[in-house]
């Protein structure tokens, strides 16, 4: 005779399956962008926000629903913390190999776009203009940008991980 029990599903397994398909996804929407030479449009960019606060919510489900509906608040903290890591590091690492060796050119490409912002807003001297670049550029290529992108992929899933998680949590009561 056999027994089939279910194993509950882990914060981690989910965590990770799901920051792989963000990172995906992600990772296909910026290259749109960038094919398509829209990767100054702040407007559609910011639809990257949508598409890690869309892979966490997708996450939360998968787990309550492998959880019999249950997931406490640090459960999906840490779920959503996983989703947007995991994503922020394929999306750094593509852009780390984009600007590197598919579009070496990009980079000075968005310099100029900055500088030409900064200088019809008027409110900075050529000098600060400068310093202003010579710092982006210093902060978003490289090794510095790759670890940068990384981090920052984490900070984004804790933060939008603190509300989605209050939000979509449905803790197991303890007397049951």
């Amino acid at each position: 005779m056999e027994t089939s029990t279910t194993v509950p599903v882990t914060t981690t397994a989910t965590g990770l399956r799901y920051g792989l398909l963000t990172g995906l996804v992600s990772i296909i929407f910026t290259f749109i962008l960038l094919a398509t030479g829209k990767e100054g449009n702040g407007g559609l960019a910011s639809i990257a926000f949508v598409i890690i606060i869309a892979g966490i919510v997708f996450a939360h489900r998968a787990f309550k629903a492998a959880n019999e509906g249950y997931m406490s608040y640090g459960q999906g903290l840490g779920i959503g913390v996983l989703v947007g890591g995991i994503s922020g590091a394929l999306s750094a690492v593509f852009n780390y190999a984009y600007r590197t060796f598919i579009d070496p050119d990009m980079t000075a490409r968005v310099m100029d776009q900055m500088r030409a912002k900064f200088e019809e807003a008027g409110t900075m001297s050529s000098a600060q203009i400068e310093q202003a670049i010579g710092m982006s550029m210093k902060f978003s290529t490289g090794p510095i940008g790759l670890a940068i992108g990384i981090v920052s992929g984490f900070l984004l899933g804790l933060v939008f991980s603190l509300v989605i998680a209050a939000i979509t949590k449905n803790a197991k009561p303890e007397f049951e």
